[in-house]
């Protein structure tokens, strides 16, 4: 019964066509992307797949290092006003275009331009006035200021360089055809399904072993953890702790602990009452035990944060954490007007499949907030959907308190901690979904990203982080470790930081092509 079930969410996934063809990587990740234009995706699941297909300038290597990509060499202007770089000869994109410092500018000017209104612009915006091209291979980027975080930027993935003749080409259709420069071309996205991709055999860098990838959107964990079991696929992210024992028991199976620069949070809607209240806020933060949710829902994959950015990222300090303490959490409700007669009641909005047990991470909340009389009512839904809930702007937005994670994928406490927190990036312009705002700390910020001297920026994001830590905008949670099933007859497979899974030095072992 248990493989006729198998097979049935084989067909239902539409994999049994996949598998016919030889050597082709199948992923399960655990929501669909929402985009596969760089420029407009916000989400890791949309970036794993664009990673593949689109480079940046600059790339953030999993040991942490920010290195030259699709640049050859750069270099700054006395005063760092200026960047200067330079191409790499001979690259071409996907259709057959070459990349040229004409088609880096259309890339960084439409990333930045309003009427693109990419939730990344902060990036670049208001930091890079002018770009010059004055040859085909030299990129010269003009700044009114030196711009500490620089090079770490044009490592985002959302400053990915794709084609601009297939962008004027396709026009709204782009984002859903991605041409890049990588090692992989787009082939088809069967939304909700799969996406595939195939060998780019005209690559400019080691040519991939793996002829075709495929990632299937399957955000049931308990699914995942069967296709990877049986075969049906070769990598499942996000392994359930209680499955990680079993998984690993299998001698066809690798299961991979890796770091995450992600942390989960919930934060708080600051344009609704009583979330404009600071002692709710810390109220909520003394009265969920973090580190039961961590040692217990999490399987000790995970680390109570004691920051809002995680160790490893440049610009974190341990800032501390609020302890335990519900005698407390209702002392303060109590201040704040809640009590037996008048309970504090909102809803908990989270997504399915997004983060690792999301689900149980609610329920746990939910219950523990009932121990001290908070009545929580859930609300979750589809991965696009919950992004376009939560990125309403603040007249329109309906969200309580709400889940929600982060990368500091450029491994800079700048892109930490600016677009969530700084005033100017309330979404739907920027990220910070919480509509928080102080004006101490937006100076602070802005100071950080233009000093020029190391010791001084951590001292500066050591204060924004104070700050954050005693206005309570969120409940600080975890820092998340990667816990990803690899089947053994595939190796070469890097599980990045920053959640990416790089793919294009991966290869079958011998005799196990599929």
């Amino acid at each position: 019964m248990r493989f006729k079930l198998l097979a049935a969410l084989a067909l239902g996934l539409g994999l049994s066509v996949a598998l016919a063809q030889p050597r082709t990587l199948v992923i399960a990740q655990g929501t669909d992307p929402v985009t596969l234009d760089a420029h407009l995706a916000t989400d890791s699941p949309s970036f794993t797949v664009i990673y593949q297909v689109v480079e940046t300038l600059f790339t953030y290597t999993p040991e942490g290092r920010i290195e030259p990509n699709l640049v050859e060499r750069f270099s700054f202007s006395t005063d760092r006003r200026m960047l200067t770089l330079t191409l790499r000869r001979g690259v071409k994109f996907h259709d057959g275009t070459d990349l040229t410092s004409e088609a880096v500018k259309f890339n960084l000017e439409r990333l930045i331009a309003p009427e693109t209104a990419s939730a990344f612009a902060f990036l670049l915006r208001g930091r890079v006035t002018a770009i010059e091209t004055p040859d085909p291979l030299t990129v010269r980027l003009r700044m009114p200021e030196p711009f500490a975080p620089i090079l770490s930027h044009l490592a985002h993935g959302s400053t990915g360089i794709q084609s601009p003749a297939a962008i004027r080409r396709l026009g709204a259709t782009y984002r859903d055809n991605p041409v890049g420069t990588g090692p992989f071309r787009f082939d088809r996205w069967q939304k909700g399904q799969f996406v595939e991709l195939v060998r780019n055999d005209e690559y400019w860098g080691s040519k991939p072993a793996i002829e075709r990838l495929r990632f299937l959107a399957v955000p049931e964990s308990t699914t995942r953890m069967a296709l990877v079991e049986t075969g049906q696929a070769h990598i499942a992210v996000r392994v359930p702790p209680q499955d990680v024992a079993r998984l690993r028991a299998r001698p066809e199976l690798n299961v991979v602990t890796t770091p995450s620069v992600r942390t989960i949070y919930l934060y708080f809607n600051h344009a609704r009452k009583p979330f404009d209240d600071v002692r709710v806020r810390r109220a909520l933060n003394h009265a969920i035990n973090k580190e039961e949710i961590v040692n217990f829902v999490l399987g000790g994959f995970g680390r109570v944060s004691d920051a809002p950015i995680s160790p490893g990222i440049f610009g974190y300090t341990k800032i501390g954490t609020y302890a335990f303490n519900p005698s407390l959490a209702r002392q303060l409700l109590a201040q704040a007007g809640f009590n037996a007669q008048n309970p504090l009641r909102f809803t908990l909005s989270f997504p399915t499949g997004r983060y690792l047990q999301d689900v149980r991470i609610a329920e746990t909340i939910q219950s523990q907030l009932r121990a001290i009389g908070v009545q929580v009512e859930l609300q979750t839904m589809e991965w696009g959907a919950y992004l376009a809930f939560t990125n309403l702007p603040r007249d329109r937005n309906q969200v309580q308190v709400a889940m929600l994670g982060w990368g500091t994928v450029t491994g800079d406490a700048d892109y930490g901690l600016f677009p969530l927190f700084h005033t100017a990036q309330h979404v739907p312009q920027g990220s910070n979904r919480s509509f928080y705002s102080n004006p101490r700390l937006d100076r602070i910020l802005d100071q950080a990203r233009v000093a020029t001297n190391p010791q001084a920026r951590q001292q500066l994001y050591r204060s924004a982080m104070q700050i954050i830590h005693d206005d309570a905008p969120w409940v600080f949670l975890h820092s998340e470790q990667q816990v990803t099933a690899i089947r053994r007859e595939v190796q070469g497979v890097v599980i990045h930081p920053a959640e990416m899974l790089i793919v294009s030095g991966a290869s079958f072992r011998t005799g196990a092509e599929r």
